[in-house]
């Protein structure tokens, strides 16, 4: 696929929405009678194929209210697909003194500077300077259709494969932890949960969360993370 053009976002934000914890706001539903992506269709060979040749879809999710004031900005994630046996996405949790996101599960990623070539160059670039994952590791597919969040940022999600004998130097600044969760998992909408929230005001907000235990910690995917990852969903089962 090609990089993905950055569409526009509404000029008057509504006042923002109390803060909250995710895990305690009530599930609506399970996706429970969608099908999961086929094990075949999540190896290597297939992953190049679909990404070489994309199907005709239509993303689900492509913006969340806007909550601040702030200009919007381009930003750029990667999508690490770890190609073990059974593949894996690698992901982030970041430390809880930055001002977007903390706390958060988050692919590696952030703002798209003017130095960088393209959008893939960016997320390489983020991917290298938060978890140490260098690009000789990587070989990038493709991107996805941009996703905005509350915080104004215009996301391009690029989709890579990564060789599974990488190692990360995390940088303590922006990354707390990162782990991996099975692609298979985040790829079964059994696990994609929905939720929604009304606040003081009568204004609502939904979106999907995807929670893996992983030993005793449970990795709460959520937000804008899930909502790409719901829109990989559909890309490959389309």
């Amino acid at each position: 696929m090609s990089e993905s053009s950055i569409e526009a976002i509404n000029v008057v934000p509504p006042a923002p929405l109390r803060s909250f914890d995710p895990r305690e706001v009530p599930v609506t539903s399970v996706d429970t009678a969608l099908p999961a992506v086929q094990p075949d269709q999540l190896a290597v060979r297939a992953l190049r194929a679909r990404f070489a040749t994309p199907p005709v879809w239509t993303p689900e999710l492509r913006r969340e209210p806007r909550m601040t004031d702030r200009p919007p900005a381009q930003a750029a994630v990667l999508v690490p697909i770890v190609t073990r046996e059974q593949p894996t996405v690698l992901l982030t949790e970041r430390t809880a003194h930055l001002t977007h996101h903390s706390g958060q599960v988050a692919f590696p990623g952030g703002r798209v500077d003017p130095e960088d070539a393209n959008i893939s160059a960016a997320a390489l670039r983020e991917a290298w300077e938060e978890v140490g994952l260098s690009a000789e590791y990587i070989e990038v597919l493709g991107t996805l259709p941009t996703y905005t969040t509350i915080t104004s940022f215009i996301v391009t999600p690029v989709v890579a494969l990564v060789r599974p004998d990488f190692e990360l130097a995390i940088n303590p600044h922006e990354v707390a932890e990162a782990f991996e969760v099975p692609l298979a998992f985040l790829m079964d909408p059994a696990n994609h949960r929905r939720h929604t929230m009304t606040d003081d005001d009568q204004r609502s907000r939904e979106w999907l969360s995807m929670p893996y235990q992983d030993g005793a910690s449970e990795r709460f995917v959520w937000g804008a993370t899930a909502g790409m990852l719901r829109n990989l969903y559909r890309f490959l089962s389309a």
